[in-house]
């Protein structure tokens, strides 16, 4: 604080105290309308905003028109087929492998224990021995009914021996009745001399008529009994024999059980594996020893289940093995679906290449239709008879077009509509486009 000394204007000079102020910058300050600046501010926020939008459509209109034809795509990266009309093939191709087409499992004929005369991997012959099951109760068991056989054979020649006898009997009465016709009418006879002599009387001389009636009737009854009687009888003796053979064919398939339990291999080949280990006890139906015929082979591949119905026996198809192809054809199909796959066999339509190993990797192709005058062209990894449109190549540009396909095969796909020969048709994958309605072809 400042203290200053005023003259009076006398001349005379006395100390004034003068306060000590703050000077403000209140009397500095101009009060101004913030409408101008708010203004301003929307005004530039405006000007942000439509620069803004304006920036989006512009990026918009870049995208579409690269989307449309004006992004360029590189001929090398697409892969072009030309619709042609001709020769068409449809086939199915699948991955199958090389089996034996003979491979039977020998099993057990009866419950014994097995004993192994070979190793899995041996060569052997059509009716070698391969192993023997010791079956006590099999061989028990055959012995008691082939002693019934025995039994029932001796009751046949008895119940012959008594026929024949049954039937001497009644010859013999039919004779005895035969014989007393003869003497009843020699009596008759002199009874009927001695009546017209009148030696005797009427009633003698019919009693010797009755005796004739009555020797007939015996005669004739005779006969019929000997007839029935011996219808019966040879009823009776088929009836044993019927017993007999059908205790015949009990043994005979015990005979056969008791020849199995020597198990001989079915097939010339190699024995692939031994079901049952060394002196084990086998239950009957168990599985013992598979014999693979090595001779013939065929090949075993599986497809998708909608070739099932499409597939037949008798086809035509092929066989790839080491890169060489061999002609097929189909098999068997199984009528069976498992996992969406169906199972079929191949047989090679000529002589099979020589050293076929098991279990073999192939390459199968199966023609399931072929026709003329079909309009295809080379399908692509995207391309099947779902497809409804295709990039048409035309000059530097592709268009995209509404198409319908039909059939495909491995390698073609028959073009119903939409198509015309000479049509370059992209088959590569064109996801990249987006569905673009044109796309711009740069070398």
């Amino acid at each position: 604080m400042k203290i200053s000394t005023l003259r009076k204007p006398s001349g005379e000079s006395a100390p004034l105290a003068i306060d000590s102020v703050m000077r403000s910058t209140a009397a500095q300050d101009v009060a101004r309308d913030p409408a101008p600046r708010q203004a301003l501010r929307r005004r530039r926020l405006l000007i942000a905003v439509g620069a803004g939008a304006i920036a989006l459509i512009a990026l918009a209109w870049l995208v579409h028109g690269w989307l449309g034809s004006s992004h360029p795509v590189p001929l090398e990266r697409l892969r072009i087929a030309t619709v042609t009309r001709g020769h068409f093939v449809r086939d199915v191709a699948a991955q199958g492998t090389v089996i034996a087409a003979v491979s039977p499992t020998i099993f057990a004929s009866a419950p014994g224990t097995i004993s192994y005369a070979v190793r899995a991997g041996d060569t052997v012959e059509r009716g070698a021995v391969l192993a023997t099951l010791d079956s006590p109760e099999l061989r028990n068991e055959f012995e008691r009914e082939r002693a019934t056989l025995a039994g029932a054979e001796a009751a046949l020649a008895r119940e012959e021996i008594e026929i024949r006898r049954q039937n001497l009997l009644n010859q013999q009465q039919a004779d005895l009745a035969d014989v007393q016709i003869r003497a009843a009418e020699r009596e008759l006879a002199r009874a009927q001399s001695a009546w017209e002599s009148r030696v005797i009387p009427e009633r003698d001389l019919r009693k010797a008529q009755d005796e004739v009636a009555t020797a007939r009737l015996n005669f004739d009854h005779a006969k019929a009994t000997a007839s029935l009687e011996r219808d019966s009888l040879q009823l009776e003796l088929r009836t044993r024999r019927l017993e007999r053979d059908r205790q015949a064919l009990v043994v005979k398939d015990l005979e056969r059980r008791v020849a199995e339990l020597t198990v001989r291999s079915p097939v010339a080949g190699s024995v692939a594996n031994l079901a049952q280990a060394e002196r084990a006890n086998v239950a009957q139906n168990a599985p013992l020893v598979t014999v693979v015929d090595l001779g013939e082979f065929e090949v075993e591949f599986q497809v998708a289940e909608s070739y099932a119905t499409e597939i037949r026996p008798g086809m035509v198809a092929g066989i790839t093995l080491d890169g060489r192809a061999w002609p097929g054809t189909v098999a068997s199909i199984s009528p069976e679906v498992r996992q969406s796959q169906v199972t079929g066999r191949l047989k090679f339509a000529g002589d099979p290449p020589k050293a076929l190993r098991q279990n073999q990797r192939a390459s199968v192709r199966i023609v399931l239709d072929e026709r003329d005058g079909v309009l295809a062209f080379d399908r692509g990894p995207t391309l099947d008879e779902t497809t409804r449109a295709v990039y048409v190549v035309r000059g530097d540009r592709a268009v995209r077009i509404p198409v319908q396909l039909g059939a495909a095969s491995i390698s073609r796909i028959e073009a119903l509509s939409g198509l015309a020969a000479k049509d370059r048709v992209i088959v590569s994958d064109t996801g990249d486009f987006r569905d673009a309605a044109e796309i711009q072809i740069v070398d």
